[in-house]
Formats: C-alpha cells, sequence, structure tokens
C-alpha cells in the first residue's frame, strides 16, 4: 500500500510524457537515417529466424514496430497506458500484429517465454536492476538472448556498462558490449555521454550449440 502514491505518480508522469515522447529522433524513429541506423542495429543482435521477443518499457512502441517489420512475433510492455495507445495506434497504422500491454516492466508476468528480451533505457531506472535481471532471465527460452540497451548520462543518470556486466544473472553468459556513443546516426546527431547495447545468451543456448 505504501508503495501506490509513487506508483501513481511515476505513471502519471510517463501518461504525460508520452505526448512528445516521439519528438526526440530515437524516440519516434521519425528521421529515415534515425530509423535505418535502429534497424541495422536490430538486425545484428536479433535472431536470423524468426523469434518471440518481448519488449520491455516499450514507450510509443517505435522499436516493436522495427522488430515485427523484421517479422518477429513481438509482445511490448509499458507502464503508461498513455504510452500504450500510442503504441498501439503505430502499430494499427503500419498493419501490424503487435501485442501490447500495460504492465510493470519490472516484474513482467507472463505464461509463456520468449526468445529475445530488449529493454532500451530503462533498467537504470529501476529500483533493484539485479533482481530485475534475475526475473527477466527466467522468461527466456532455451534460446534466449537479452538485449539491454542503456547508457550514463550527463545529468548523472543511468548506469555503467560495467555495473549492468556485473549485475547479469550467472544464467546468462557471452556478453558482448557494443560501444554506441560515437554512432551518431543513432541518436541524430553527436552525443558525449556512454551509450552502449550489452547482448548476453542464455546457458542453455550456449550448451546446445557447442
Amino acid at each position: 500500500m505504501d508503495n501506490e502514491p509513487k506508483t501513481s505518480e511515476a505513471r502519471q508522469y510517463w501518461d504525460n510524457a508520452a505526448i512528445n515522447f516521439d519528438a526526440e529522433p530515437d524516440h519516434g524513429l521519425k528521421n529515415d537515417a534515425v530509423r535505418m541506423a535502429w534497424r541495422n542495429r536490430l538486425m545484428a543482435w536479433l535472431p536470423s529466424t524468426k523469434a518471440s521477443v518481448l519488449d520491455l518499457g516499450c514507450g510509443t512502441g517505435s522499436l516493436s514496430v522495427l522488430i515485427a517489420q523484421l517479422e518477429h512475433d513481438v509482445t511490448g510492455i509499458d507502464f503508461s497506458p498513455v504510452m500504450i495507445a500510442h503504441a498501439q495506434a503505430k502499430a494499427a497504422a503500419h498493419q501490424l500484429q503487435i501485442q501490447f500491454k500495460i504492465m510493470d516492466a519490472a516484474v513482467p508476468q507472463f505464461d509463456q517465454q520468449f526468445d529475445v528480451i530488449v529493454c532500451r533505457h530503462l533498467l537504470w531506472a529501476l529500483a533493484s536492476p539485479k533482481q530485475v535481471l534475475k526475473h527477466w532471465a527466467t522468461l527466456l527460452t532455451s534460446i534466449g538472448r537479452l538485449i539491454l540497451i542503456e547508457g550514463y548520462w550527463h545529468t548523472g543518470g543511468g548506469l555503467h556498462a560495467q555495473e549492468i556486466m556485473a549485475a547479469l544473472p550467472t544464467c546468462m553468459h557471452n556478453h558482448k558490449l557494443y560501444e554506441l556513443s560515437s554512432q551518431s546516426a543513432l541518436w541524430g546527431g553527436e552525443v558525449l555521454d556512454e551509450r552502449y547495447a550489452i547482448v548476453s545468451m542464455h546457458e542453455k543456448y550456449i550448451r546446445q550449440n557447442k
């Protein structure tokens, strides 16, 4: 009960933010060059064959749409009903079948498992990243992988890459770190802070491919 006011306040904040959320080049992906840069990155990180993908903290659904356009089955979740409404409208405009759900990304509840979990710029804002990552790993299939796109910004917010690497659960292996700060096409211009992606494979996948 004590957390309910904070929960309501956070949801209201992101509901309000949804109105102008897509104004950021990497959020709305309205610029062709920015959208193509993210498409190419996702193609390199995602499986080459059709996979079930969970987009955690999907916001207005821009990455969900890109992933679905790459012919994967996509489910997107977000804490904010307004964000989800924008995401649903975006998927409909592109004639894509994407499941969107209003759900707390820190503790997503699903009966199914996913081949891929994608999370962009959310983990840093959650209270217990290590516990969150442990829970997310339970949602992965035997071929599962985590794709974590994060940063440490000039405002002092965020997580350094090594903090996330250290917090990954023991069932995740073969961590690959991709530096993204110098990739200006992803952000619509030059950035000076730390931005990166970590791709990590589930141990069951590693065993199967030895």
